[in-house]
């Protein structure tokens, strides 16, 4: 019958029990605070349908009467969240005023208690508290709202159990997601990325593990919730463990037998915990990334019990499904680029000469994906009279016919070179290799443009000759201490093959210039003509913070805004005002080698009186790098440092095969909570080359001119 509530039972002494035996009032308020009063007041149905309510191990709650006063469950409590516990004994739409009227809301509740007919929905956005660090009114829930009546048939209130089906739905919508976010990856740390993000969020994981083979043995890596070392900084790879061909972790097990595991309660990983992490998850789940060439596994835990529920398996199963053919693809395109990598560095020279006067810098990027050897390449090499040659060179093309080509065009010169160093002399023997090559090939297809210059170190003096290659570009600091960058009027002439006159021009490149040469992919952009792309450098060049070559190599390589397809080359030479004092170390992959480092750093800096405010920045930012290049890369490093007047720079490189590392925001963090956004806070100047082995990560810190030390030749 319609629902005409009796009278409120009156209050009659304090109780904080409930209503019956086994059950716990889940409030603070006493039962005669509430508009129920005492339990022992209650109609027997209204007890009954409380205590069961209390009692449950689902959300249920109690809206008692025509103002509908909430009675819940410890599990209702949870959904409620801050609400809890002053809605204990509320009218219904006073805990929910903000929401109360939205339709699906309070409607169902009222729909119940009027018509005396019980009713659900499915799939209700409700105001709850979320979890995992949601916002409220993300979470989704089917309810069902029954009548509660007394002996008369009278309806006292409705019943209401809410139950989340929000888990299903968001990671259903996670998994499209994570397809979407495999789709974009190239390479096995992306992939790595991405899984791990996608198995601790969707499945509100406490630890999570992905792991594929790696010769004899395995190679995995893990991430840990609320770890901060894993979550915050993705600017460097991922921190890969080795794992020996007959572990015992059951990630090594089901990447091995292609069979998933599941142990809802246990000591999963007591037989391979490396840590305290390991030790405390107590359900895991393994499933194995299988395809025709690559096998892998990937693991979700809880540090609780948890039952693996059919639908969790049929996710996992499907995730490691998508998750292997990308580990797949990302290892093919691994091999093919490390392949085109290999042979495009090593054609480009490993060390650049070292030179009192003469500082150099190079850098060079893949053009399209990386994925193809290109035709750029640079040299810088010492001729016979002491003089210094620099060449910088592009081939057309972006397969192993132009890497082939580049690597003819560059011997050659050299060979030239070093019998005759005339630029223009140089370039005639380039003319009659490029067309033999040519005709032998029978194409007139063969593009290939060269800037070459000899430069005298002792005063600067330089003759240079171009064969159809942009024009060289200097920065010059003038007397009011304001740097310019101009492009140097070198008669272009035509690219190498086609013959012509061959000229050059003479030029000095006096103490604190820097030379630029680089290739068209630094200044040619899609849908933008060349004179903006020259502006653009130009620009750059000298509004740039020093004329250290290699803060211009990096500045000129993103100088002009927008993508490229075209491979990108830049060599810079500066005639240095007075010579730099430079100083080496070897670094062995151990634990110990980060303090050695900053102890060597610290007494060097400060035998060459470095202003101990530099000091203590460099040797820091100096550790975080050498620390990032031994876990990451896992190889052995080089610290190098240069200092001059103006300037203290230093390197880190590695031999491993650590990917670009890219500019990311400052409050970032690294894997040891400071690194690269330590680096950009403290340095005036960051950046990192790949090398032919690896790759170098490097910074500048300016010199206050306070503090700068004399000419060591002072």
């Amino acid at each position: 019958m319609p629902g005409t509530a009796g009278s409120v039972p009156a209050p009659s002494a304090p109780a904080h029990d409930a209503p019956g035996r086994g059950a716990r009032q889940p409030a603070t308020r006493a039962w005669s605070e509430t508009p129920l009063g005492e339990p022992g007041t209650w109609p027997p149905a209204l007890r009954a349908v409380v205590e069961a309510t209390l009692a449950a191990a689902v959300p249920m709650a109690v809206a008692y009467g025509e103002r509908h006063i909430l009675v819940y469950n410890d599990r209702f409590a949870e959904l409620l969240g801050p609400r809890h516990p002053d809605a204990f004994g509320h009218p219904a739409a006073d805990v929910f005023a903000d929401a109360w009227r939205h339709p699906g809301i309070g409607d169902l509740v009222e729909r119940a208690y009027r018509t005396g007919e019980a009713c659900h929905d499915s799939d209700q956005v409700l105001p709850l508290a979320p979890t995992g660090g949601g916002r409220p009114g993300s979470r989704v829930f089917t309810r069902g709202c029954s009548p509660i009546r007394d002996d008369d048939g009278a309806v006292l209130g409705v019943l209401v159990v809410a139950v989340e089906t929000a888990p299903l739905t968001r990671r259903l919508e996670n998994l499209s997601a994570l397809t979407s976010a495999l789709s974009g990856t190239l390479t096995l740390n992306d992939v790595a990325r991405a899984g791990l993000r996608y198995a601790i969020d969707s499945f509100e994981a406490d630890q999570v593990a992905f792991g594929v083979d790696d010769g004899p043995g395995w190679r995995v890596v893990r991430r840990v919730r609320g770890e901060l070392l894993d979550e915050v900084d993705e600017r460097l790879p991922p921190l890969w463990r080795r794992h020996p061909a007959d572990s015992e972790a059951p990630l090594v097990t089901t990447a091995g037998t292609g069979r998933a595991s599941f142990e809802s309660d246990g000591q999963p990983l007591a037989q391979s915990a490396t840590d305290r992490h390991d030790e405390r998850i107590r359900a895991l789940a393994a499933v194995p990334l299988r395809t025709p060439s690559l096998r892998g596994a990937l693991t979700v835990g809880y540090r609780d019990s948890h039952p693996w529920t059919p639908s969790e398996r049929a996710l996992l199963a499907a995730a490691a499904e998508l998750v292997a053919q990308a580990a797949e693809r990302a290892r093919r395109f691994e091999n093919q680029h490390g392949t085109a990598q290999l042979l495009q560095r090593s054609m480009l020279p490993e060390y650049l000469p070292e030179l009192p006067r003469l500082r150099l810098a190079a850098r060079y990027e893949p053009g399209v994906d990386g994925n193809a050897a290109g035709g750029d390449f640079y040299d810088a090499f010492l001729l016979p009279g002491g003089q210094l040659a620099v060449v910088l060179g592009d081939v057309v093309g972006h397969d192993v016919q132009a890497a082939a080509l580049m690597g003819q065009v560059r011997a050659a010169l050299r060979a030239l070179a070093l019998n005759d160093p005339d630029p223009p002399a140089v370039l005639r023997g380039l003319d009659r290799l490029v067309g033999s090559l040519g005709a032998e090939a029978r194409s007139d297809e063969l593009f290939v443009t060269v800037a070459y210059g000899v430069i005298d170190p002792a005063d600067g003096t330089m003759t240079l000759s171009s064969a159809g290659h942009p024009a060289p570009l200097v920065r010059r600091t003038g007397t009011d201490g304001r740097a310019r960058a101009d492009f140097l009027d070198v008669p272009p002439g035509a690219p190498l093959g086609l013959g012509g006159r061959r000229m050059a021009t003479d030029l000095r490149l006096a103490p604190g210039d820097t030379l630029l040469l680089y290739s068209d992919g630094v200044v040619e952009r899609r849908g933008q003509g060349l004179t903006e792309g020259f502006a653009g450098l130009a620009g750059a060049i000298a509004a740039a913070p020093a004329g250290d070559p290699r803060t211009l190599c990096a500045v000129a390589s993103t100088a002009v805004p927008g993508a490229t397809d075209d491979d990108v080359a830049v060599l810079a030479v500066e005639h240095a005002v007075t010579p730099s004092r430079s100083a080496a170390m070897e670094v062995p992959a151990e634990p110990t080698a980060p303090g050695r480092v900053r102890h060597w750093m610290t007494d060097q800096l400060t035998a060459w009186q470095v202003p101990d405010q530099v000091v203590g920045a460099a040797v820091l930012c100096t550790s975080e790098l050498t620390t990032n290049a031994l876990l990451h890369a896992g190889t052995a490093a080089r610290v190098e440092i240069d200092l001059s007047p103006e300037r203290l720079l230093v390197s880190v490189a590695d031999s491993g095969t650590r990917g670009r590392v890219v500019r990311a925001r400052t409050e970032a963090l690294s894997s040891r909570g400071r690194g690269l956004g330590l680096i950009e806070q403290l340095s005036d100047a960051w950046g990192t080359d790949p090398t032919v082995r690896g790759s170098t990560v490097w910074f500048e810190m300016l010199i206050p001119p306070g503090d700068r030390a004399a000419d060591p030749d002072g």
